[in-house]
């Protein structure tokens, strides 16, 4: 294993228990939006390309817009 990959599994597990730990609802959502790009990043690294799209485009991308979206509509940042 390299270095690289050692740094990304240590960020995602940094990451994993910060967006359990944070008590702000858009911080959670920016940590779980870095947590859904470092994942991206493994399995691009794992030579998987689609599974690599499609984690960057539903996790980092449209899930992330749908948490803002019900943050912003339900008026609730705590």
């Amino acid at each position: 294993m390299s270095v690289f990959h050692f740094l990304l599994l240590l960020f995602l597990v940094v990451c994993a228990l910060a967006a359990g730990r944070t008590r702000g609802l858009i911080s959670a959502v920016i940590i779980f939006a870095a947590y859904s790009l470092t994942m991206a990043l493994l399995w691009q690294q794992l030579h998987s390309p689609d599974v690599a799209i499609t984690e960057a485009a539903m996790g980092a991308g449209v899930t992330t817009l749908l948490l803002f979206a019900a943050i912003s509509r339900t008026g609730r940042m705590e």
